[in-house]
C-alpha cells in the first residue's frame, strides 16, 4: 500500500450540517477512500473518490461467509483549528490483527493512516465544530473473491467512509440500566471476540432487543459457570469498588485473555488512570471479576459506580443491573447521571481530543482547517 500514488477524483463540495441535525451514522461526508487487492498483485492504487454504491456480485464471499471487518475511530476540531485522528495506529494495529484471522490482507498502518489523512483534508470543512462533535470515520475490509466454495479470498477490497457526528447523549450523560446476559454469549476462548469482525455483532442484536422488551438499554454479557463480567453491549465494562475497612478504591476491568475486544478507549482510560489516581487511594486493575461479586459488593455499600467505555460515547455511565430476580442499583452523583470518576475520565479524554491538553501523542495532526 503506498499513499504517494493515491489518485484523486473530487466531487461537488456539500454544505455543512448545522450541528443540531447530525445523527451518528446518519449522514456522510463528500468522497471516499478505496483500495482493492489482489492476491497475485497485491495493493492497487488507491482512490479517493466521491461517496458512492459498492459493485459487487451476488456470489461475493462476503455475504456468504462473512469475511468483514471495520474499525471506528474519530478526528476532531482542536482549539487551534486544526484536524486531528485521535491514536490512529491503535486502530490500525487492531484491524491488521482482524485481517490477519480471517484471511484478509495486513497493510503497512502508517500508509493508511497518511490516505485517511487525504481523505479527511478534501471533507474537512464538514467536519462539526463544537465540544461533542467530531468526524466518526469507519475504515471498512471486505472479501470480494466471487463464488460460493469456502477459501481463502483472493481478492480484497478496503474503503473508509467518514460522517460527521454529535454527543453520542445529545443531552450529557445518561446512565443506563443493563441486564445481566446469562442466556447468551457474545464470546468464548478460543473465539474471535477480541478482533472487530461484523460477525461478531449481528447475533448480539437478538439478545439486546430481548433485553429491550423487560425494559433495558443494553445487556451486560456474562461467561461461564462462574458468570464473569465481560463487556457492555459494544463496549468494555468498567466497575469502581471501595473497600469498606481500609477505604481505598479499585477501578477494574476484564482482562484481555481472548474474548475482550481490545478497546482504544479501554487502553487510554487504563493509562490515565495509572498516571492521574493517587495510588495511595487507588488501585487500577485488569482482573476477572462476577455478577455475583458487584452484587455482594452493592449490598455492602461498596459498588462505587460503573461505566461502559468504546469510541462512540467514550464513557457510558450504569444506574441499574438487573440480574435473575434482583436489581443492582448502580450509585450516582446527586441530582446526575453519571459517577465521579465516570465524568472525570470523560473530561480527561475529551480535553486531548480537542487540543485542551497533550499526553504522549496521542493527537495525529491531519489538516489545517484555515
Amino acid at each position: 500500500m503506498d499513499a504517494s500514488k493515491v489518485k484523486v477524483t473530487r466531487g461537488t463540495p456539500s454544505e455543512r450540517k448545522p450541528n443540531e441535525q447530525l445523527v451518528f451514522g446518519k449522514s456522510f461526508t463528500d468522497h471516499m477512500l478505496t483500495i482493492e487487492w489482489t492476491e497475485s498483485d497485491g495493493w492497487g492504487v488507491p482512490e479517493i473518490k466521491p461517496y458512492q454504491k459498492l459493485e459487487l456480485d451476488p456470489s461475493c464471499i462476503v455475504f456468504h461467509y462473512a469475511f468483514e471487518l471495520f474499525e471506528g475511530m474519530k478526528a476532531y476540531r482542536t482549539k487551534d483549528n486544526k484536524v486531528a485522528m485521535f491514536r490512529p495506529e491503535k486502530n490500525m494495529e487492531r484491524m491488521n490483527k482482524s485481517a490477519a484471522r480471517i484471511c484478509l490482507p495486513t497493510f503497512d498502518s502508517e500508509e493508511l493512516i497518511k490516505l485517511i489523512g487525504k481523505l479527511i483534508e478534501l471533507d474537512k470543512h464538514l467536519i462539526p465544530d463544537g465540544e461533542g462533535y467530531s468526524l466518526y470515520i469507519r475504515p471498512t475490509m471486505i472479501g470480494t473473491t466471487d463464488g460460493l466454495g469456502v477459501a481463502k479470498p483472493d481478492k480484497a477490497l478496503l474503503f473508509v467512509i467518514c460522517s460527521p457526528v454529535g454527543p453520542y447523549y445529545k443531552t450529557g450523560f445518561k446512565a443506563v440500566k443493563l441486564d445481566a446476559t446469562d442466556y447468551a454469549t457474545r464470546a468464548w476462548p478460543g473465539g474471535v471476540g477480541d478482533k472487530k469482525l461484523g460477525a461478531n455483532y449481528a447475533p448480539c442484536v437478538l439478545p439486546q432487543t430481548q433485553a429491550a422488551a423487560k425494559g433495558y438499554q443494553q445487556n451486560l454479557w456474562l461467561f461461564g459457570p462462574e458468570h464473569h463480567i465481560t463487556e457492555v453491549g459494544t463496549m468494555n465494562a468498567f466497575f469502581v469498588f471501595k473497600d469498606s475497612t481500609s477505604g481505598k478504591k479499585e477501578l477494574v476491568t476484564a482482562p484481555l485473555d481472548g474474548t475482550i475486544l481490545e478497546g482504544v478507549t479501554r487502553d487510554s482510560i487504563l493509562t490515565l488512570a495509572r498516571k492521574n489516581l493517587d495510588p495511595i487511594d487507588w488501585e487500577v486493575n485488569e482482573r476477572y471479576f462476577t455478577i455475583t461479586e458487584v452484587q455482594e459488593r452493592s449490598n455492602k455499600g461498596e459498588l462505587v459506580e460503573a461505566f461502559g467505555a468504546g469510541t462512540a460515547a467514550i464513557v457510558s455511565p450504569i444506574k441499574e443491573i438487573g440480574w435473575r430476580d434482583s436489581k443492582i442499583q448502580v450509585p450516582l452523583l446527586p441530582g446526575e447521571e453519571s459517577g465521579a470518576l465516570t465524568k472525570q475520565i470523560a473530561k480527561w479524554i475529551m480535553d486531548i481530543q480537542y487540543g485542551n491538553s497533550k499526553f504522549d501523542n496521542w493527537l495525529r495532526e491531519v489538516a489545517d482547517i484555515n
